[in-house]
């Protein structure tokens, strides 16, 4: 396989932002479960170790009895706003025009777009008409790492030919305040919304060399993580088994793939991981063996944005390439399935 670049990459985030605080208060008051079970749970918001969420509607829009085709018109509208903001700024940002971009997948887990969110809005920023289009749907949390994968073998089979990954989720459109479900109040403490984007090719300067990408899916691991569909809208699916699972078999699914890829943990000069939660950080610095404090980047980005599934990891390869890329960077993100998306980036 050719060896292929990524180019670029940029990330995005809708326009309104909430404090944690002031989203606790606000659940607490619209909660239309059981208010003790909101009382008894509560704290997992002073826990979450986030500061502010920014989010695709403003605070008040949350208050509403909201079915499916709001929300899903909530999520289109955003998806729109953010895909031309983010795409564009990936292809400034390899050098190129979009008339450049020969191929774009879009990885999307929140709503549902037909015709596809690139469809939407790729002739609106200048992508040609005869562009190869791969919209991708249910990776969720995995799917920045999962999606970015899927470009670059495209990249690889196509040499000199420039693929655009687009990743946009709006995580909270799915806050349920009408549910008693105890993963709607966990959810309702962590999502937040943002999209990321990047260019991949064989050709151009590449800010690193993707250097393999593999995954591992658990069986019988269904029930972990994922929506569940409802009638008012997707209801999130959280087992509190997540932690432990991670810190038990996080170590055998990374090195199973490193070795698929001729390297070990100890070629890894630094990991780059989801943030899924601050538990789910404690459980991977322990499960690779990091010293305590190692994903200060995952939980400053968890601070600042939340849980915004699919493009969060990319928020953190975007700080660590501003902070300077390491030489060998491995990133990892788990979603359902339940499965574990690993990538290998090397520095140019």
């Amino acid at each position: 396989m050719h060896k292929v670049g990524l180019l670029s990459l940029a990330t995005a985030v809708p326009p309104h932002s909430v404090e944690q605080s002031a989203a606790k208060a606000k659940a607490r008051e619209l909660f239309g479960g059981r208010k003790a079970l909101f009382d008894r749970l509560s704290s997992v918001f002073d826990n979450a170790a986030i500061a502010q969420r920014h989010i695709v509607a403003p605070i008040d829009w949350y208050e509403g009895h909201l079915g499916w085709k709001e929300r899903n018109r909530v999520y289109l509208d955003a998806c729109d706003a953010m895909f031309r903001d983010v795409a564009t700024k990936a292809i400034e940002q390899a050098g190129l025009k979009p008339s450049d971009i020969d191929g774009v997948v879009m990885v999307s887990t929140t709503g549902i777009a037909t015709p596809s969110i690139e469809a939407r809005n790729g002739p609106a920023i200048g992508l040609r008409d005869d562009i190869h289009r791969v919209p991708v749907f249910g990776l969720g949390c995995a799917g920045g790492v999962n999606g970015l994968a899927t470009a670059t073998r495209l990249a690889a089979a196509e040499p000199g030919k420039r693929w655009l990954f687009v990743t946009i989720e709006t995580c909270s459109i799915a806050i349920r305040l009408d549910s008693d479900d105890p993963a709607a109040i966990v959810a309702t403490a962590l999502f937040g919304d943002g999209a990321a984007a990047g260019v991949v090719s064989t050709n151009g300067e590449a800010i690193a060399t993707i250097a393999g990408a593999g995954e591992r899916l658990w069986p019988d691991t269904l029930n972990i993580m994922g929506w569940r569909v409802e009638d008012p809208g997707f209801a999130v699916v959280f087992d509190r088994a997540i932690p432990p699972f991670v810190e038990a078999e996080m170590a055998d699914a990374v090195d199973g793939m490193l070795g698929d890829m001729g390297r070990s943990r100890k070629d890894i000069d630094r990991f780059c991981c989801h943030p899924g939660g601050v538990k789910v950080i404690d459980a991977l610095e322990s499960a690779l063996e990091l010293p305590v404090g190692t994903l200060d980047l995952e939980r400053n980005v968890l601070n600042d944005c939340g849980n915004m599934s699919a493009p969060t990891v990319l928020f953190v390869l975007e700080r660590l390439i501003a902070r300077g890329l390491p030489e060998r960077v491995m990133m990892t993100a788990l979603g359902p399935g339940f499965t574990c998306a690993g990538m290998l980036l090397e520095r140019a």
